[in-house]
């Protein structure tokens, strides 16, 4: 398996008269592939997986290991709130091919600490497939804190990695000097001073649209190139705020819209973006150089 790091992509779903486009999802993971970016994963919170169906979910999931054809590997989204869905996602998966397996942290539950350490261990003990822990509190309503991930990463072999996005890189530095994973940026814009106390790379909302960006930024920090890395973070510092003008994924796909490599739509309770946040996010297209 490739190692989990560089740029990951946090793929988007695209619909069509209210279904999954396959179709254009199959265009999209072949852009990735071409672009050079180095994972694939679908089904997490860019890819709307909150409103898919369960069958849809498990499809998607199918259907991008089967088209990537080993061409790229896979770390498909299987997490939820409740840990025997999360079990069978994640084991769906694992039978589909993928190369690994994003698991959010418990949402609405609000979990303690051993909640989240049982839940987590839970799917760990049943499947051998690579996981890697997602934490996302803005989302969650509740932090995992370092010794919770530390136990896990002792106590379960196949736990390999986390996305960190509670934006807290003191969260970030504890974890590392608690335990050997791997850490991933779950935020853009701290891509980079992520990378600096340790961090390998980024699940990333804007490589939808600037893939090769990500990446060169990325690999540049990687091979010891700062000034090149600081100067690819500083182009795409803008970018990445855009993304976030509103609810993930709707600027993201809004963008990939004005691009015309999307259709934009999204299923309720996501919305169309608002006139004015859409004229921001043209201008910061425009900025950059993509209109």
């Amino acid at each position: 398996m490739k190692k989990l790091r560089g740029c990951i992509v946090a793929l988007v779903t695209p619909f069509k008269n209210g279904a999954v486009d396959f179709d254009k999802l199959g265009e999209l993971v072949d852009f990735h592939i071409q672009q050079g970016t180095d994972w694939i994963s679908p089904c997490g919170t860019t890819g709307e997986s909150p409103t898919l169906s369960h069958e849809e979910h498990e499809e998607v999931i199918k259907f991008v290991v089967r088209h990537a054809r080993r061409r790229i590997p896979v770390l498909a989204g299987t997490g939820s709130n409740s840990t025997s869905e999360a079990l069978r996602l994640t084991r769906v998966a694992d039978k589909a091919g993928a190369d690994a397996a994003l698991l959010v942290s418990p949402y609405y539950n609000k979990p303690e600490p051993e909640g989240m350490y049982l839940h987590f261990k839970a799917v760990a003990s049943e499947v051998k497939l690579p996981l890697v822990l997602y934490n996302v509190p803005s989302r969650m309503g509740r932090s995992m804190d370092a010794n919770t991930v530390a136990r896990l990463a002792q106590d379960c072999p196949n736990i390999v990695a986390i996305k960190e996005a509670s934006g807290n890189l003191d969260l970030t530095s504890e974890i590392l000097s608690l335990c050997d994973i791997t850490a991933l940026s779950g935020d853009d814009s701290l891509t980079l001073p992520l990378m600096s106390i340790g961090g390998a790379g980024v699940i990333s909302v804007v490589a939808n649209i600037v893939p090769r960006d990500v990446k060169r930024m990325v690999d540049a920090f990687a091979r010891g190139r700062f000034a090149e890395a600081l100067k690819g973070h500083r182009r795409l510092f803008p970018l990445c705020r855009a993304m976030f003008y509103e609810t993930n994924p709707i600027p993201v796909k809004t963008a990939m819209h004005l691009l015309g490599r999307l259709n934009g739509d999204m299923r309720l309770p996501l919305s169309a973006m608002t006139a004015e946040k859409k004229k921001m996010l043209q201008t910061a297209l425009k900025a950059y150089g993509l209109l």
